[in-house]
């Protein structure tokens, strides 16, 4: 039996739409990750250390799923798999992008307020 949402959504709104693809605590930074270069799952733990593996994981599978990401799988031992971003992926790093420098220029005013909420 498939699940069904009690409250549905309204999947022809673009934010909606986004929000459901790419906004969640990791995904940007995993999209940040692999578009710096980080593209194997070790390396993509390694560049965001306060996420728990198995969170990474289940995140970068969604957005294999979604066709954020395509992942290979390379063949001999030790058996290994390098993520890269598909056009859909490469279409996010721009917003990725101007995120990252929106935190970078408010983190002064932003840094003790976050810190105190917690």
């Amino acid at each position: 039996m498939k699940y069904q949402r009690k409250i549905s959504q309204d999947l022809e709104c673009g934010i909606t739409l986004a929000m459901r693809v790419f906004c969640n605590k990791w995904k940007p930074c995993i999209i940040d990750a692999i578009y710096k270069g980080f593209q194997r799952p070790s390396a993509i733990h390694r560049f965001i250390p306060e996420a728990k593996p198995r969170v990474l994981d289940i995140q970068l599978s969604e957005l294999l799923k979604l066709g954020v990401l395509e992942r290979e799988s390379g063949i001999g031992f030790p058996l290994y798999s390098v993520y890269n971003l598909t056009e859909l992926g490469k279409s996010i790093v721009p917003i990725v992008t101007q995120l990252d420098e929106w935190g970078n220029s408010h983190k002064h005013k932003l840094k003790d307020v976050l810190a105190e909420a917690v």
